[in-house]
């Protein structure tokens, strides 16, 4: 009786722990003016610019890879356990970036691990060789990837990592929303986002005339949608449309809106 209430003890702390969090995210959200949403699922997650980013780039290398959406669920909450899915320069002992990986324990080097393609890209090279990951309890696998002070705590993520998983897979439409304040002066630097998308999708996505190709059907139009719009704050992007929807900057917290003339086959950003 006493472990089972110990149990029940831990999994409620966990909730309010992981509701809290997510009511903390959602007001720094409205206060700062800036931030990025995921609904799917019926449900909703608040994450910062920087979480947004890092959660777009952790499924565009697992689309890359062409792993399934289980690994993005145990990437996702594993990077929430371990950095709130943050590109930290600190951890514990010499640990850095997403997944807090350590260059001491030949993950790579302190300037690579806070790369968030490749931090990713080690993280999935790592949970590929786990036998049957995608049948395990995530906390299992995920524990095999980190190998931590205590892998149980992976699982308490999970519903969260789920939803993230839904929406930056593509696997629901127009799920992914962010907003910032627009400077004024500022260009657009689409070239360097094209640039950066390549590294992250790989040779698979193309650009031609200020667009991206996309295949008309499926969800990878989706992912890399989701993409552009988490990184619009750091290339300048005011506007993303693609597949019937449209999504601006300036009007971003309220999602993506219909436009009957964006394309199937592309996706446009200026």
């Amino acid at each position: 009786m006493r472990v089972l209430a110990g149990a029940v003890v831990v999994a409620l702390l966990a909730a309010i722990c992981y509701f809290g969090y997510q009511l903390f995210s959602k007001a720094r959200t409205v206060f700062l003016g800036q931030g990025c949403a995921v609904t799917a699922k019926g449900d909703d997650v608040q994450l910062s610019l920087s979480q947004g980013a890092n959660a777009a780039t952790i499924a565009g290398v697992a689309h890359r890879k062409r792993l399934p959406e289980r690994a993005v669920v145990i990437a996702y909450a594993t990077a929430e356990q371990e950095s709130h899915i943050e590109n930290l320069d600190y951890g514990d002992r010499d640990s850095l970036g997403i997944f807090q990986q350590r260059p001491s324990q030949g993950w790579g080097s302190p300037d690579q691990l806070q790369d968030p393609v490749y931090a990713s890209t080690k993280f999935f090279d790592a949970l590929e060789k786990v036998d049957g990951y995608t049948d395990r309890e995530l906390h299992v696998a995920a524990q095999e990837v980190q190998r931590s002070f205590d892998g149980t705590l992976y699982a308490q993520h999970e519903p969260m990592a789920a939803i993230l998983a839904q929406g930056y897979t593509g696997a629901e439409p127009a799920a992914v929303t962010c907003w910032y304040r627009v400077e004024k002066d500022r260009p657009s630097d689409t070239k360097a986002a094209f640039s950066e998308l390549r590294r992250t999708f790989g040779k698979s996505i193309r650009t031609q005339d200020g667009a991206i190709r996309v295949p008309a059907e499926g969800r990878t139009g989706w992912t890399v949608a989701s993409w552009a719009v988490s990184h619009a704050s750091v290339y300048g992007i005011t506007e993303v449309r693609y597949a019937g929807r449209v999504w601006t900057a300036k009007t971003g917290h309220d999602g993506w809106s219909k436009d009957t003339e964006a394309p199937t086959d592309r996706i446009l950003l200026r």
